[in-house]
Parts: structure tokens; sequence; C-alpha cells
């Protein structure tokens, strides 16, 4: 896009394009020495120090790194520079990240004293890395296995692009950043934006890779073949899947007002990846071009996609085993709850445990009841906790929140169980 200058009288003049060559700037003499100044110019959105500059100790290796920094998240970060045209530097890069992805912190306090000692800083290393990671001193400190690569360059072909989009889809974080040079008054002007990702859409792709990352030990339990009678305050769904199920369920809650952080955060074990989610009323084509997601984990053909708090949502296919624990937890969100779901066709008999006279019920679609001498006791979950209390059962999950009745059932009647004869 071209840059403009707005004149009090509303008028709008281009700024002209230039080069970095026809104005004589060079990468290392000029271009590396005022990014290593102002590298957050490069970085949008993620603090970054700058750890070494040509750095190259490696064995059997004549190439160096243009700039090598480290982020908050203790992850390297290798920065390559073009002046012009960024063709192949992907490639460059990616072998120096394999290079220094071992690299220990102690070696990343060498490479940085040698960078203080080359620009004539009498700063001590060490303690710049630590101050910049917010860690005490003598506290251990371990990098982070994952290299993030930043190349930067006045622009960016087709080949490069398409590639670093497929390798970003692959669980690398590569990032292009395009540096147009502007004249304007004999002044160089820099547009800096980063075009890949999409700053926008940056956290969505790395919701993206995490949730991949995480259910890819989970796929042979994905293809739960059960089904699920549905019932939302008379609204009946015959035989649906499971993920059906819950994204019905999800869908009334959204219409009953919960916000969408409240469903992500009733499941821990899914998190951001509950959604797949971009600002404003959005088509498939759109969300899926929006976040760089393929969309194939996701609800996202156009009837399916849903609204909430300003963005379009797809709601996750992928559940594993814990169907029921995602309905329970959603389900119990809900304001006005008149929800019901049992197997479509129950295969085996309902387990109960007695204990101290009540009877705990859970059916084949793990709904639990409770009984006293035949009189149903509710609410269920106020039973449940008296009872964890009494067994010495813990009412809370592994993120600290309290147990659903699903959830917390389980645990009292494995309680009961091991209970001596």
């Amino acid at each position: 896009m071209a840059l403009y200058e707005m004149s009090s009288e509303n008028a709008l003049s281009p700024i002209p394009l230039t080069s970095f060559s026809s104005m004589g700037v060079y990468e290392r003499t000029h271009l590396q020495k005022a990014l290593r100044a102002q590298i957050s110019a490069i970085t949008p959105g993620v603090d970054t120090m700058v750890l070494a500059e040509e750095f190259g100790d490696w064995v059997g290796a004549n190439r160096r790194i243009d700039l090598l920094c480290l982020d908050k998240d203790r992850k390297l970060v290798v920065v390559e520079l073009k002046r012009e045209d960024g063709a192949s530097m992907e490639l460059q890069a990616i072998r120096y990240a394999a290079m220094i992805s071992a690299m220990r912190f102690e070696q990343a306090v060498e490479a940085h004293r040698k960078y203080l000692t080359s620009i004539g800083s009498t700063t001590d290393p060490e303690r710049a890395i630590r101050d910049f990671l917010e860690l005490d001193d003598g506290e251990r400190v371990e990098l982070d296995e994952e290299v993030r690569i930043v190349l930067a360059a006045a622009t960016f072909g087709t080949e490069l692009s398409t590639t670093v989009l497929w390798l970003n889809k692959q669980g690398l974080d590569l990032r292009c950043v395009q540096m147009r040079p502007h004249l304007l008054d004999g002044r160089l002007l820099l547009d800096v934006q980063q075009v890949i990702p999409l700053p926008e859409a940056a956290h969505y792709q790395v919701a993206i890779r995490e949730k991949e990352a995480q259910q890819a030990v989970a796929r042979s339990s994905e293809r739960n073949m059960t089904k699920y009678n549905l019932s939302i305050d008379g609204r009946t769904f015959a035989n649906l899947a499971g993920r059906r199920v819950i994204y019905e369920i999800i869908a009334e809650a959204l219409r009953q007002g919960v916000k969408v952080d409240a469903i992500s955060g009733a499941l821990p074990w899914k998190g951001d990846s509950t959604f797949l989610s971009a600002p404003g009323l959005l088509s498939e084509a759109q969300l899926l071009e929006r976040t760089g997601n393929p969309g194939s984990g996701y609800f996202s053909q156009d009837n399916m996609l849903l609204q909430a708090e300003g963005c379009t949502l797809a709601v996750s296919k992928r559940w594993g085993d814990q169907v029921m624990d995602a309905i329970s937890s959603i389900v119990d969100l809900l304001p006005a709850a008149n929800v019901s779901v049992e197997l479509s066709s129950p295969t085996s008999e309902p387990e109960v445990v007695a204990y101290d006279g009540f009877e705990i019920m859970q059916d084949q679609s793990t709904t639990i009841t409770i009984t006293k001498n035949g009189v149903a006791c509710t609410p269920t979950i106020r039973v449940l906790r008296d009872l964890a209390a009494k067994l010495g059962v813990e009412v809370t999950n592994g993120a600290g929140k309290d147990m659903n009745t699903r959830q917390l059932g389980a645990k009292v009647m494995e309680a009961v169980r091991a209970q001596p004869a």
C-alpha cells in the first residue's frame, strides 16, 4: 500500500517509494545497526532483546546470523535481513534455527558478552539477560527448544510467502516483516509492517498450533461413535454424535448470554482451542482466511458458525473421551438449564454404589443421581460435596476449579469402592 502525506487542506500527496540500494543503504552497515538499537520495530507484540550480532559460534559452519535475539518466553529468535527481495532467506534462517536450538543459557550469556564488548558496553551480560527475563540471581534458566524466526526485507515474493505460510501450519514460528523505504524532503522514512502472519491473526494461529499438538496424542480416541439423544427446552435432537451435542449446548449457552471466556474456562483441557474465533460477522471463507486455519477440526460451515461478543465462532469437533465432561461443564453454566442427554441405545446397566445410607448411581451417559430410602436427593452436587468431605475427596480439579456433578460423582464413587468391605 502507498504512503501519503495529508496537507492542512486535506489533500493527499503520495510519498515516493524508493529502494535501499538507490539510497546507498546496506544491510549490515545501516539496516542491521539501526534495527539492533530498535529491535521492537520488527518484533511487534513480542518483547525482545538482542543477544548477539553476526553470530556464528558453531562447528563446521561459516555462515552468521544477522541478529540473534531472545524473547520473554525464553525462546531464541533468529533475525535475518535483506535490503531488497527476501528470496530464499527462509531456508537459510531455518538452518540457523536448527543449529542454535540446543543453545544453553551459559552459551547465550557468552554470546551476549561478546556482543556487548563489540559495542563498547560494560554491562554484565548475565545480569542483563536475567533482568530482561525478570529472574533472580541463582535461579535456574533453561532456554525453550522452540526457536522463532523473523525475516525482514523490502519485499517478499509469492514463493517465499507460500513457503512461510505452509511452515507455520507445520508448527514453526516464522514472521515476515516488510520494510518499505520512502523519500520525503531528503529524509528516508521506513514503513514497517508485519505481513505474515497478520498481527490480528497471530494469537489465533498460535492457539491453533497448540491445540493441534495437544490433540495429536488423543486422535485414536476421537473417533467416538456413541450416539446421543438431546433435549433442550423441549427441542429434541435424536441420534447425535457427541461433538454435535456439545455444539448444540454451546450454542444454547451463547443464546442465554454465557460469555465465551466462561465457556472456554469451564473446559480447562481445551481452553482457547474450544473456539476458532475472529472479530466481525464473517463467512466460513473469511474466518478461515483471517485465522489461517483449514477448519477441519471445527464446525466452520456457514450454517454452523455462531456469533457472540462481536466475533464469529466455530466450535471444536474434537473432544475425545471427554464428551460427557464437556457437556456437564457447559450445562452448569446455563442460567436456565432444561437440558437432558441420554444414549440413543443404552448398552449396559447403570452402576450403583451405597454409602452412608445413600445410593449413588451413574448411568451409561455418566449422569449422576443420588437417592436415600428411594427418594431422590437434590441438588445432586451439594450432596456429593457433603459425601466428598466425609470421604476425603477433593472437590476441585487440576485447574483449581470446582468439579461438576459428573466429575465429582465419579470421584466419590471411586472412593466408595475403595472403602474396606
